[in-house]
């Protein structure tokens, strides 16, 4: 594969994204950002509202607006490769209109584009999907559900750490001391989550929180003596979890999770993963050796006490973790790579054989 691509990456240009556009930049491309939500205005209140909005009634109605937009913007531009970073603001025309600055479009999709967590807000998404020429999704029942709606060729990833950004850092002792705790959880609240961290915390277990929207939980009451503050990210992030004896990954029941990009961050950085019981964690890292699993709170907190009183037995773990991390190539440029192969596997699609379909060639861990 050509290691000099030219690249439009159409996608956030923050966060988890941000990482799968600079790890295709440490592979060699060269690699354009075009975050269509940088076409509303600055202003926070603006945008929440149109998020809003995108959520409950669908992209449909600011479609007109983005492919007005993306044109004026790459006018006069070709590439080798689009990227579609699970852009839910752009339909079918308008991706149509995209196949003329692009030798080959993908599309990648890190939540549950066929869920029902996310209301509406992917309904452009699905329209459009027939459009590209590979669909890459994180969840084994995405697969069927994308040639489902008329995609042509879909890869199954799992998701993926970061090389750089979660890097493990260099900790002085105020960083330490700051930044120490016992069970950690870094995360958004959603409904199931406040129920079991609540019972953690009610069962003893000494738990440390930075999450947004917390505050919305009924058992705030109990879960707020935990809450350190909101979500983090970058380097406050990876510190957060390198100081912590051990990090809990909890499970988005809506998004149909049955592991998460914490599963690989958190062994990744140096930290011993605690997470939920599943088909996938259990295939990602041998139990109790490479992480720790659990399928109830009790369980959970029988296991959280049990480490935090065997410091040797909590090391080992985490490094053997981390090292089951990168044999199983859970880091993004290895998933990058492995697209970007795929997608050129075949040739472009034409557009009189759109909706037409391929066996899948899914991307899992060997254990």
């Amino acid at each position: 594969m050509n290691q000099n691509l030219r690249i439009l990456y159409l996608g956030r240009n923050s966060g988890t994204s941000c990482h799968r556009a600079e790890a295709l930049r440490r592979l060699g491309h060269r690699v354009d950002i075009l975050d269509p939500w940088d076409f509303f205005p600055k202003n926070k209140m603006v945008k929440k509202v149109i998020g809003k909005l995108v959520y409950e009634a669908g992209p449909t109605w600011i479609e007109p607006y983005i492919r007005q937009r993306l044109a004026a913007s790459l006018k006069g531009r070709h590439y080798e490769v689009l990227w579609s970073d699970q852009c839910v603001l752009i339909g079918s025309t308008t991706a149509l209109n995209l196949r003329h600055h692009s030798d080959f479009m993908v599309s990648y999709s890190i939540d549950d584009p066929f869920g029902t967590r996310d209301r509406n807000k992917f309904l452009l998404y699905r329209k459009s999907l027939k459009l590209y020429d590979l669909a890459v999704v994180v969840r084994e029942p995405n697969i069927t559900e994308a040639y489902s709606h008329g995609a042509r060729k879909v890869l199954r990833v799992f998701m993926s750490a970061d090389e750089k950004a979660h890097l493990p850092l260099m900790l002085n002792q105020e960083e330490k001391a700051r930044w120490s705790s016992e069970v950690a959880f870094i995360g958004t609240w959603m409904p199931e989550r406040g129920p079991l961290l609540s019972r953690l915390i009610e069962l003893g277990v000494p738990i440390t929180l930075y999450g947004n929207r917390w505050q919305k939980a009924k058992e705030w009451p109990v879960i707020k003596k935990a809450w350190r503050g909101p979500g983090l990210t970058g380097d406050d992030y990876v510190k957060a979890i390198q100081a912590a004896k051990l990090c809990l990954g909890l499970l988005s029941k809506g998004n149909r999770d049955l592991h998460t990009s914490r599963s690989a961050e958190i062994p990744y950085i140096g930290s011993l993963l605690c997470a939920e019981r599943t088909a996938e964690h259990v295939e990602m890292y041998h139990e109790d050796k490479e992480a720790v699993f659990w399928s109830s709170p009790e369980e959970c907190v029988a296991k959280c006490f049990a480490l935090l009183s065997d410091r040797s037995n909590r090391k080992a773990i985490a490094q053997a973790g981390r090292k089951r991390c990168l044999t199983n190539g859970l880091l993004n440029e290895s998933i990058m790579e492995t697209i970007l192969n795929t997608l050129f596997e075949q040739e472009r699609v034409p557009l009189h054989s759109l909706g037409k379909s391929e066996s899948h060639l899914p991307c899992a861990p060997s254990n």
